[in-house]
């Protein structure tokens, strides 16, 4: 971390602040401001690090903002990103070579990914020149943040979790959110899907108690090599010597039988009991949501090390944009190959920030045959991460550019009709909280690689729209369209929901030849301008099975939020917001510079 300050600061790509600050919330709440700047802002080092609660003061500071920025994602992969991904295409379309040229360079490469394997030295690493042991062992030695006042309180968020299989063979670096409940015990937020999770089942059917260790900081590509979605089974720090063809240099934990990279600036070790579960959360997560309580395992800490001279990571998440759109535009570029593996027909994808990555995927492919782009969904709802997703779009290659979303909107209502929807079911995020159960819900795709289109519908404009509307529904408060020079304009409308959407949706049916696409959304708390937030929480709040609604030319979606007028029994949880009046201090002190402007269209 020390040397990734120095190249921070070099490229004119940090702001340090000396003043005093507090762990809880201040300094989340500074992070969150400054990745809503244009270009996701400076990474942020805050060297005046205290807990006012409990009276201390710290002597690290504390890293965030990291990864906020492209340039910086380049700064810290120490090469462009596209240079990974060729590299990576490379190697899956390897053929055997042809005359000597071609095996002196075959074997030139080949002889490059000798130092793509993690090395595991002997002896200690400069990551455990302190050391606490049993009894000296207190988790809040370290710069824990509470992020948002809703949280069930101070979380790791930028944990590189190192876990083995049962027989010790398979080895994974993972990250997820860790919750902080005393001195020595934490909760493990690793989601059925994820391979730690896997690993957990196998000691759980053989009673036996499971090794973790928890790293930070370091090299940031360990941080980013924890999110890599990589096969089960396959080591994430061959990324590390992929991209920077050195191979990592890891030394084994006190504790555990787990390796760690030798320069993490902290080691949290421990042990996880399998018949010890615990409730964890709320969370305050990129959804924009908190995450509900729920229980998960709990890991009891047998040892923490640290360097003499460290810096604590860690992020923030919430409502778009974050930290994390850069570290996924990084992921969704390096790991298009693989995906063209399952997919090779694909010729791009991008998944929009105010979607939550998962909410959302653009696709531009190249249509074969009809049908081409539906069997393309199926793989993509049946591929790793991407089974995730629950909204996919899908144009041809003669669509605009995928973030081009003005021409690209364009291009798809144009070309759409109700026939163009394709609904069903499949596995959901753990986070997602709009489907009526757990982990399964509806799926949307839209085929607009067809040239079929429809006649666009006779306009009116809002103020007479919305007196026709709030004719057939009393409790409409506020109407605006969207592309309205397209064939399918689209229809915001907010309410004061006082009845299931689609009884909503039905009066509008004598309107049909004036719209086309109803979008009903709450209210309160949403601002029908603002098609970026707009995005985030219909994305966000819809099942395609309960949620999408046909009649003729007009389809219907809801985007409130759901409660017993829609049968919804599950908890709904509430939006992440900052504390005002820890924004207040913040002003303050004068460290808060965030534009009142962004602070309204993000809805912070």
């Amino acid at each position: 971390m020390q040397k990734t300050i120095k190249l921070l600061q070099k490229n004119d790509e940090l702001t340090t602040i000396d003043t005093e600050l507090d762990i809880y919330l201040e300094i989340p709440h500074l992070a969150y401001a400054e990745v809503k700047k244009e270009d996701g802002g400076k990474a942020l080092l805050f060297t005046n690090v205290v807990d006012k609660k409990n009276g201390k003061k710290f002597e690290e500071p504390v890293m965030m903002n990291l990864f906020g920025s492209y340039r910086r994602c380049e700064l810290l992969f120490g090469r462009t990103i596209e240079s990974v991904a060729d590299e990576i295409t490379k190697l899956l379309h390897m053929k055997p070579p042809v005359g000597f040229k071609e095996k002196i360079s075959m074997a030139s490469e080949l002889f490059s990914l000798k130092n793509i394997f993690p090395k595991r030295l002997k002896g200690e690493g400069e990551c455990q020149q302190i050391k606490y042991l049993k009894d000296a062992i207190d988790l809040y030695k370290l710069p824990l943040l509470t992020t948002w006042e809703q949280d069930g309180g101070p979380f790791i968020t930028m944990g590189q979790v190192y876990t083995q299989s049962l027989d010790g063979e398979m080895v994974n670096l993972g990250m997820y959110r860790l919750q902080v409940y005393d001195k020595n015990h934490l909760g493990m937020h690793w989601q059925i899907h994820k391979d730690s999770s896997h690993f957990f089942d196998q000691y759980q059917k053989a009673g036996k108690k499971m090794p973790v260790s928890i790293a930070v900081g370091g090299d940031p590509l360990y941080t980013w090599c924890a999110t890599a979605p990589l096969p089960y089974g396959v080591n994430e720090l061959l990324m590390y010597g992929l991209i920077t063809k050195k191979p990592a240099q890891l030394v084994k934990s006190l504790t555990t039988p787990l390796y760690i990279p030798k320069d993490v600036d902290y080691v949290i070790e421990g042990w996880v009991d399998p018949d010890n579960l615990k409730i964890e959360g709320p969370f305050g997560d990129h959804t924009g949501y908190y995450t509900l309580e729920e229980p998960y395992p709990v890991m009891e800490v047998s040892a923490i090390t640290m360097k003499q001279k460290r810096t604590f990571l860690a992020t923030v998440v919430g409502k778009p944009p974050l930290e994390d759109k850069y570290m996924g535009w990084a992921t969704g570029k390096i790991f298009f190959p693989l995906l063209k593996t399952t997919a090779p027909d694909l010729l791009d994808y991008h998944m929009p920030e105010n979607a939550g990555f998962h909410n959302l995927i653009l696709a531009k492919m190249q249509p074969l045959y009809k049908g081409h782009a539906k069997q393309f969904m199926h793989a993509f709802w049946g591929a790793g991460q991407m089974s995730f997703v629950k909204h996919a779009i899908f144009v041809d290659e003669k669509a605009p550019k995928l973030e081009n979303y003005e021409a690209f909107a364009t291009y798809v209502l144009n070309r759409f009709t109700p026939k163009s929807l394709f609904i069903t079911e499949g596995i959901l995020d753990a986070l997602d909280h709009s489907s009526p159960e757990t982990l399964v819900g509806g799926k949307l795709g839209i085929d607009a690689t067809g040239a079929d289109s429809v006649e666009a519908p006779q306009l009116l404009g809002d103020a007479e729209l919305l007196n026709r509307v709030k004719e057939l529904i009393p409790d409409v408060v506020d109407l605006h369209q969207f592309m309205q020079r397209t064939n399918n304009p689209v229809t915001v409308i907010s309410v004061d929901k006082k009845r299931n959407v689609k009884e909503y949706f039905d009066d509008l049916l004598v309107l049909s030849t004036h719209v086309r696409v109803v979008v009903f959304v709450d209210a309160e708390k949403n601002d029908i301008r603002n098609s970026y937030m707009l995005i985030w929480r219909v994305t966000n709040n819809m099942d395609a099975l309960r949620d999408v609604y046909t009649s003729g030319l007009m389809v219907g979606i809801d985007g409130t939020n759901k409660n017993s007028l829609d049968n919804f029994t599950r908890e709904w949880p509430d939006d992440v917001e900052c504390t005002q009046s820890v924004v207040e201090k913040l002003k303050e002190k004068g460290v808060w510079s965030l534009d009142e402007k962004l602070v309204g269209k993000f809805q912070l």
